[in-house]
């Protein structure tokens, strides 16, 4: 399947923004949707993933409270609601499928199916 994140771009600390992710090739209801996020020189970090049918979702430590996930499968879309941002945001965020549902182990979060290209989110005054 391809994998195509948007919604990216610069904004100030303590501002929102969303992410989307939009799949095509298949339907996104036989995928779990997951976000990662990685900076030059640091290990990517899992930020949050949300199983077939939304009911279950899960999320980084330092992003909880202020990150939602959400999915629409009738737009084979997945979103990520990003506020409070603060400077130790900013990043490379990438969406990324998984068959097998979510695994939330934090650092271990099972192997993708695929993956997009990213979308640069940078949090900056």
């Amino acid at each position: 399947v391809q994998v195509q994140e948007s919604g990216g771009g610069l904004v100030q600390p303590g501002g929102s923004l969303t992410l989307s992710c939009t799949v095509s090739g298949s339907s996104i209801s036989t995928y779990a949707m997951c976000w990662f996020r990685q900076t030059p020189g640091k290990e990517r970090e899992g930020v949050s993933c949300i199983s077939y049918g939304g009911a279950s979702t899960y999320y980084g430590d330092s992003v909880k409270g202020r990150f939602t996930i959400s999915r629409d499968n009738a737009k084979n879309t997945a979103y990520l609601q990003m506020n409070s941002l603060k400077p130790e945001d900013t990043a490379m965020y990438y969406c990324a499928v998984r068959a097998s549902g979510c695994y939330w182990v934090p650092p271990y979060y099972g192997t993708m199916d695929d993956w997009g290209k990213g979308t640069l989110v940078t949090v900056s005054s």
